[in-house]
């Protein structure tokens, strides 16, 4: 096992604060000092220690999702942020869980943490994102042609987007989501100036869009569709790959069961 990995899941620090604890020189395995990325260690033979202090495996890596809700900020620190999705997953039980990518502020919705920097990386690489469904709440109706302009691909000021499986829900399917979609009081303190601006206006008519994308840019799903005249009101990711948040409660977690384990590393191996 490379030594950042089981740095890593010994809880010691985050992946990249594991390459650094080696590279600052405070890590030293069977006695010697090493400082050299990449280094393999035998966790049933080696002796690994961190300022002095021996570091030990913890249980088995894990996986687990989140139902974000509005206002968290996806970061495990923050001095500034008065929510961080940190307070909400078992950190006692798993201190070295890291989101696996990010939610924004004011999208709520899945995400996903683990203790494995393998699937992290797997996972965020560009050529390894799976497929993310999320629910937008947009000003006005989208046209047949802004439709095929999305499923085409868009201009965006980083490049031009991947084509994106887009629909606009329409009766129940359209309630049902928003049911799922949170959007709070414009008096509420923990939503950003942009979306209280955005809840303030009152167009004519807000349509529901299911849009799914392979990429991972920055508030990619709110810049496609504000590219093509229609502001996001409101956004929840539905679902990551093979895995859907279903019933699971705002601002709850739980551990992905064996199958959906599978699924997820045979989606990232297709990929």
């Amino acid at each position: 096992m490379r030594l950042q990995k089981f740095l890593a899941r010994s809880g010691v620090a985050s992946r990249r604060g594991s390459e650094a604890l080696v590279a600052a020189g405070r890590v030293r395995v069977n006695g010697a000092t090493v400082t050299e990325m990449g280094t393999k260690v035998d966790p049933a033979h080696d002796v690994v220690e961190v300022d002095g202090a021996p570091a030990r495996l913890l249980e088995e890596d894990v996986v687990l999702m989140l139902h974000k809700p509005l206002g968290y900020v996806t970061t495990m620190k923050d001095d500034h942020a008065h929510r961080i999705v940190a307070d909400l997953v078992p950190l006692d039980r798993y201190p070295s869980l890291f989101p696996l990518g990010r939610l924004d502020r004011d999208t709520t919705g899945l995400l996903l943490f683990s203790t494995d920097g393998e699937l992290g990386h797997a996972l965020l690489r560009p050529r390894g994102h799976v497929v993310k469904r999320y629910l937008a709440l947009v000003e006005g109706t989208l046209t047949q042609g802004q439709l095929a302009a999305l499923r085409d691909g868009v201009m965006l000021d980083d490049g031009p987007t991947l084509p994106a499986e887009v629909r606009v829900l329409q009766g129940p399917e359209k309630q049902r989501a928003l049911e799922m979609l949170e959007m709070p009081p414009l008096h509420a303190k923990k939503v950003s100036r942009e979306y209280a601006r955005a809840l303030s206006r009152r167009a004519a008519d807000r349509a529901v869009v299911q849009v799914g994308i392979h990429e991972g840019r920055n508030r990619q799903v709110r810049r496609m569709l504000g590219a093509v005249g229609h502001p996001v009101v409101a956004l929840h990711r539905q679902s990551f790959g093979p895995l859907d948040l279903g019933d699971l409660p705002r601002g709850e977690w739980r551990l992905l069961t064996a199958e959906e384990a599978a699924a997820l590393g045979e989606a990232v191996a297709k990929d």
